[in-house]
């Protein structure tokens, strides 16, 4: 009886943590969207989809979780994103589309993906698993967001990463060379 115990107890421990960041991640989004954090957008979703692909790998490195039951109880109505989804298209107007590989272990086939798709897909997901952990239902949780990182969001949010990424290297490097001579110039003659 004692691994059993130690079991759940390991289960609850990462659905905790699992659930603390999808809240975050959440939040993160949402605050961006808002146009809460202008100046600093484009680092919190780096930061926030960093740390979310860190928790759905530890989710994806343990043995997967199976339900309770056969049949996933509804665990409600799905949170309306139409507004974080047009708030995140306004922000990133110009920069939401890009290129993507459909599989690339299986084709090289080239198709398109959104950036404000991938964050808005992720949330879904992540939130979608916050309401079976807040109504109880540890494990269904669990297998939500275990499942749903193996199959979307874990593959999306890796997108989103790689595209935040891209246009931050692109904001920070693609600096005027005579800014930049100026600025270094000033840096060495005070």
């Amino acid at each position: 009886m004692p691994e059993h115990s130690e079991a759940a107890g390991s289960e609850a421990a990462l659905a905790q943590y699992t659930a603390a960041e999808a809240r975050t991640f959440i939040s993160s989004v949402t605050e961006v969207a808002a146009g809460v954090t202008t100046d600093s957008a484009l680092s919190v979703l780096l930061l926030a989809t960093s740390q979310i692909l860190v928790t759905g790998a530890r989710l994806g490195a343990v043995e997967d979780f199976v339900p309770d039951e056969r049949f996933e109880p509804d665990p409600g109505p799905d949170p309306e994103l139409d507004a974080l989804r047009e708030n995140l298209a306004n922000l990133f107007d110009g920069v939401d589309d890009y290129a993507d590989l459909v599989d690339p272990v299986t084709t090289a086939e080239v198709t398109s993906g959104s950036l404000v798709n991938d964050l808005v897909d992720t949330t879904s997901a992540l939130a979608h698993g916050l309401q079976h952990y807040d109504a109880g239902r540890i494990v269904e949780a669990l297998w939500w967001w275990q499942f749903s990182y193996l199959s979307s969001w874990g593959e999306r949010s890796a997108m989103a990463l790689r595209v935040l990424h891209g246009i931050v290297a692109h904001v920070r490097l693609d600096a005027d060379e005579d800014a930049v001579a100026e600025a270094e110039f000033d840096a060495l003659h005070p």
